[in-house]
């Protein structure tokens, strides 16, 4: 009920995005169009959409360029998810098949090029060189993210410091983009502009850390996704870490096996370990420390419907199932 109240307080606003993203998907290439339409409907939260128009409209924007802007950055995480699913050779994604699982690599790869493509024109029109510049730099951000986790695949001696680098490039940049330009184009003050673009990083790191909690003890169905799968992946997250570093020598050495060798062979022991470690409740103590940081970077927004929303927002970040 709570997430609810979130998106009903934008809810003619979300309604017109979706109505926009759909129009700019256009394509005179038929398959550009098909799997772009496949990936945006694929039922996503659309939370970085959602943190532009809640925070532009929180610093007091009334005109409607958020819309377009919500779009481009739905496109820009979009085209993040194609990339990510070809380099991770993932087969599912909240549920469903993965667009390469089902049309391959090379189109995947292709149209989440078009998507980012699609993204700066919508960028240009906007007519703001520090949108432009926030934007610009965060893809780059992500891109350099993305990086940093294949080199560190079926690395356990990873450390918590450059996990949250590895997280905060990966995951919390565009959520920090997405409140930022929602700041500037409502031409918020510097004290306002500054706590909406920390209050984006912070709540994104929140939801990284849930999600990688989820992954060792999530709903499977809920979650569209295999417990376990980041072991899978040999991908060190902070449950291992913490668990490595307060297990006993025998399951230190037990989860750096299984990260190097990735595969769910180890997969009940090594849920087990992080159980009993208190990996669980550290990763989400964490979680809420980050939420409750974005909660104080909303001080200086005068009181109303989307800033009350925003603090709920913190709420649900660290209580979601999925």
């Amino acid at each position: 009920m709570t997430a609810q109240r979130i998106y009903d307080t934008v809810a003619d606003d979300f309604s017109r995005v979706n109505d926009l993203i759909i129009q700019r998907l256009s394509s005179d290439v038929p398959l550009v169009e098909k799997i772009a339409q496949y990936i945006i409907e694929s039922g996503g939260k659309r939370l970085r959409p959602l943190l532009v128009l809640l925070s532009s409209q929180a610093a007091g924007y009334e005109e409607n360029d958020h819309l377009k802007l919500a779009a481009v950055i739905e496109f820009l995480h979009t085209a993040t998810l194609l990339h990510d699913d070809v380099v991770d050779t993932s087969d599912m994604r909240r549920g469903r098949s993965t667009a390469n699982a089902r049309w391959g690599n090379a189109p995947s790869v292709l149209v989440g090029d078009f998507l980012y493509a699609r993204a700066f024109e919508m960028m240009v029109e906007l007519k703001s060189l520090r949108i432009m510049d926030v934007l610009s730099h965060a893809t780059a951000v992500i891109a350099e993210g993305e990086v940093m986790q294949l080199m560190n695949v079926k690395n356990p001696d990873l450390t918590e410091e450059q996990y949250m680098k590895v997280i905060h490039n990966k995951t919390a940049m565009l959520f920090e983009a997405a409140s930022h330009t929602g700041a500037l184009l409502a031409h918020a003050s510097a004290e306002q502009e500054l706590g909406l673009k920390d209050y984006g990083k912070h709540l994104g790191l929140a939801f990284q850390l849930v999600d990688d909690v989820l992954d060792y003890q999530g709903d499977a169905e809920a979650m569209g996704k295999n417990v376990g799968d980041d072991l899978a992946e040999g991908k060190t997250t902070l449950p291992l870490i913490h668990a490595m570093s307060h297990g006993t020598g025998e399951e230190r050495q037990l989860i750096r096996q299984a990260i190097r060798k990735g595969g769910l062979d180890d997969l009940p022991r090594i849920l087990d370990i992080v159980e009993r470690s208190g990996a669980i409740e550290y990763t989400m103590a964490k979680a809420r420390e980050q939420a409750e940081l974005a909660q104080t970077c909303l001080l200086s927004l005068p009181d109303s419907g989307h800033k009350e929303a925003m603090e709920l927002l913190t709420e649900v970040a660290v209580a979601r199932v999925s």
